[in-house]
């Protein structure tokens, strides 16, 4: 069991890294609707894994991740990123602490992985942790989306200034 929770950390490791070169990625190019919306429907898939027997935990263990994870960590992702309108062009950008914050927020995981590791199975602390990632993910999404489209419904200002018409 040692082996399959160094496994399991390198894997959250893994997981961390490929998370920031992703998010480095997103801030480059356009957002669209899809690009907010098809990440958290991807990843909705991952239930699936609790077909198997091995990753169930108690329901109220599910709850209490998706709500942590939902209300508490999502929190400093939507302080770090922030979408801005160019033109006809939405893109991200993100804080300067914004990585720092992905980086701690990966720190946390690994540390209370550590610790579940000790006392639930590694499949179980997977859910676990799938659950918490999906309640952080879906209401930084869903927020991101309500922004997104808030600002495709303001009409853009050519650089500040308002026409004789509006000036009246």
């Amino acid at each position: 069991m040692p082996q399959l929770n160094i496994l399991s950390l390198l894997a959250s490791i893994g997981g961390a890294i490929v998370i920031l070169l992703w998010r480095l990625r997103e801030t480059r190019t356009p957002v669209s609707a899809r690009s907010i919306v098809i990440p958290p429907l991807g990843m909705a898939t991952g239930f699936s894994m609790f077909i198997a027997p091995i990753f169930r935990v108690p329901w109220t263990w599910a709850i209490a991740a998706f709500l942590t994870g939902g209300m508490a960590l999502a929190y400093p992702l939507l302080k770090t990123s922030k979408l801005v309108r160019s033109g006809d062009t939405v893109t991200m950008q993100r804080s300067n602490i914004f990585f720092a914050v992905i980086v701690v927020l990966a720190g946390i995981r690994i540390a209370a992985r550590a610790y579940l590791d000790t006392v639930l199975t590694v499949p179980q602390t997977a859910g676990l942790f799938f659950v918490l990632a999906f309640g952080m993910i879906l209401r930084w999404r869903v927020e991101m989306y309500l922004e997104y489209k808030a600002l495709l419904t303001r009409t853009p200002s050519f650089d500040g200034l308002q026409s004789e018409s509006h000036a009246r």
